[in-house]
């Protein structure tokens, strides 16, 4: 293990809910994903941490909900995007093939933020290495629901999330009462498809929540 991953999981937690990636999968996405990732995901499948908090996922299991999200929007001729990591409660951080890990999506709230950069091979490691060294529970954990969510529901399993039932969107409040275990492609499809997504602006209340790995990591 690399020394970027052992820190990683040294700050968040022990793996979880291993999965191997097939050789298929690894052949799929090269030259579409930094090789870093690819060899992460060789050593350590696609997993969760931090008890569920982050999830690396496999990318062609989300096309569609990435598609659903992302269509007739900017973002739809910026760049081919591939959704490699979620939280617990939804938040989508996708890397475009030029432009690097630019994109992430709040569900919940159906607000993105996007950065404006390209990139060049050398520099795609080191973006997954900085998107795991500044990653933070804190940032993914929705109101501080995340450890009563746990207690009160269980631990989610690869297939699953903290969903808001209603939808926030729908008239549902960010309280424990409202949060249910729900299938995750289902449920980012239903809140894809229920509000339009928009940008975070500067006023917005959640801004200074949403996850700041994305800016181009210093040499």
């Amino acid at each position: 293990m690399d020394e970027v991953f052992a820190r990683f999981l040294e700050k968040n937690g022990p793996i979880m809910t291993r999965r191997e990636v097939p050789p298929p999968s690894i052949e799929r996405y090269k030259g579409k994903l930094p090789s870093l990732l690819l060899s992460y995901w060789k050593e350590h499948g696609w997993c969760g941490v931090g008890e569920g908090i982050l999830w690396l996922v496999n990318p062609q299991e989300y096309e569609a909900v990435v598609a659903s999200w992302i269509e007739n929007t900017a973002l739809e001729a910026l760049d081919t995007f591939h959704l490699v990591a979620r939280s617990a409660f939804g938040d989508l951080y996708l890397f475009g093939e030029k432009t690097g890990f630019s994109l992430s999506i709040d569900a919940p709230v159906s607000r993105y933020s996007i950065s404006n950069q390209n990139i060049s091979p050398p520099d795609t490691d080191r973006e997954v290495q900085n998107f795991l060294l500044t990653f933070e529970k804190d940032y993914n954990d929705f109101d501080d629901l995340f450890d009563p969510s746990q207690k009160k529901l269980g631990t989610l399993r690869d297939d699953e999330m903290y969903g808001f039932v209603p939808a926030l969107s729908f008239g549902g409040q960010a309280d424990l009462q409202y949060i249910e275990k729900v299938k995750t492609v289902e449920h980012l499809t239903l809140l894809s498809q229920i509000t339009e997504l928009e940008p975070y602006t500067m006023s917005d209340p959640r801004k200074n929540r949403t996850f700041t790995a994305f800016s181009p990591p210093s040499c």
